[in-house]
């Protein structure tokens, strides 16, 4: 099951990576758009850094 879960979440990392080099790509690296995609890029990649932390650590 942990594992679904984290192959599911590196898919959804490797998506949002994607949508936010497109928009960088379109708008700029400072826009507000790509802004907030990187903010819920570092969110999922926080999750994703738990998630392995727990599993070294014998949780």
């Amino acid at each position: 099951m942990k594992t679904m879960n984290r192959n599911r979440l590196l898919g959804e990392i490797k998506l949002k990576q994607n949508e936010m080099y497109s928009k960088a790509k379109s708008y700029g690296y400072t826009d507000p758009r790509v802004v907030f995609c990187s903010q819920d890029l570092d969110t999922l990649l926080n999750k994703y850094q738990g998630i392995n932390q727990k599993k070294g650590s014998g949780v």
